[in-house]
């Protein structure tokens, strides 16, 4: 590149790179405000929420990139020509491409951060994150208990504490009702929890134990210890079930035919690595687009909005024309090839439109 090509790349990545990060800001306020079930159900710490909200920037970003692309380039280019810098960049016989080109780089580096994105940090990312999520919905002192509260996370079973001082619970009382010979209340002054070989327990300190035998009559059994297994109520998730979005792309080609899961969601899980590696294209088209909306016609002192007005137009039909493919193709394997024909088809027509006939910018000011 020139010195002119140097600076018409710096100043639209310099807008790159505020748009996205502007973007990407505010998706992520928005995911903050749906994550806010973390703190407020699950009793969890800001640590644990930031992290969540961090864990989900990569797909952000991936999501935000083609758009950013094509506002961030469009608004550069406009720039450059309210500060007639591209016209003097014609008068002095720059050809189209070489205009165009640094913009048409920088989507391709764009373009190449996507797919790197894509491949490796989102699954990444995505895993974390449903891990994180995973353990604190799980975690038993947010779960099971809740000041002042009935709690009910089994049908079999109900548990309440008066109040929490550190990891002490004051007041405790749990109703177990697994079959009615068989059915107890625990009524102790405080209790904790504990793991007794790695499995969750409560152990509760001095109270008593009331159950009815089988004549109807209450028999109360006082205690200074006792010891409440809490295995047999709770939900073993198991493996962590990965969803298409947490996949490498060699687990979303290469699948484990064993698994009826992965079987049944073969077809999504196709779409799913073919929207990973032809989304980035997107962004190319995107930033042809904008090149379009300022380059592509007659030149105009008044400006282009009409034109950028249309070409924000296009792009937004573009985007949606991508997504509706890409929904399709997770039930319609052969519908794939759209994913890929979408965007080369619109590379190739806004190519064409751009350098077909002649090199030289159509309506550029003679010298």
């Amino acid at each position: 590149m020139n010195h002119v090509q140097r600076y018409l790349f710096n100043r639209v990545l310099r807008s790159v790179l505020i748009i996205v990060g502007g973007l990407t800001l505010l998706a992520i306020l928005a995911q903050g405000l749906s994550q806010t079930e973390i703190i407020v159900e699950n009793r969890q710490g800001a640590l644990t929420f930031f992290k969540i909200v961090a864990l989900g920037v990569p797909q952000i970003v991936a999501l935000l990139m083609p758009m950013a692309m094509f506002v961030a380039s469009i608004w550069a280019l406009n720039r450059l020509h309210r500060d007639s810098e591209i016209v003097v960049a014609q008068a002095a016989g720059m050809t189209r491409w070489q205009v165009s080109s640094p913009i048409i780089r920088l989507a391709v580096i764009g373009a190449v951060a996507h797919l790197g994105v894509n491949l490796w940090v989102q699954p990444t990312a995505q895993r974390e994150m449903r891990a994180t999520i995973s353990e604190a919905r799980a975690d038993l002192a947010s779960s099971l208990v809740r000041p002042g509260q009935f709690t009910t996370p089994d049908a079999n079973l109900t548990v309440f504490a008066r109040d929490q001082q550190g990891q002490d619970l004051i007041g405790v009382q749990i109703a177990e009702r697994i079959g009615q010979p068989d059915a107890r209340d625990y009524l102790a002054e405080r209790g904790r929890f504990i793991e007794v070989d790695g499995q969750p327990a409560i152990v509760m300190f001095n109270g008593q134990i009331h159950q009815l035998d089988q004549n109807g009559a209450l028999n109360i059994l006082n205690f200074e210890q006792s010891t409440f297994d809490l295995t047999p109520f709770m939900k073993e998730d198991g493996k962590l079930n990965l969803k298409a979005s947490d996949r490498y792309l060699h687990e979303l080609l290469f699948i484990d035919r064993s698994s009826y899961n992965e079987r049944r969601n073969e077809a999504e899980f196709l779409a799913e690595a073919n929207s990973r590696l032809s989304s980035p294209l997107i962004s190319i088209a995107m930033a042809m687009l904008a090149i379009l909306a300022v380059m592509g016609g007659n030149f105009s002192r008044r400006g282009y909005g009409r034109r950028i007005v249309i070409a924000s137009s296009g792009a937004l039909v573009l985007i949606i024309i991508q997504l509706s493919v890409q929904s399709a193709s997770g039930s319609d394997p052969a519908v794939n090839i759209g994913q890929w024909m979408v965007p080369i088809l619109a590379i190739g027509g806004l190519s064409y439109v751009l350098f077909y006939g002649g090199n030289r910018i159509k309506g550029a000011p003679r010298t």
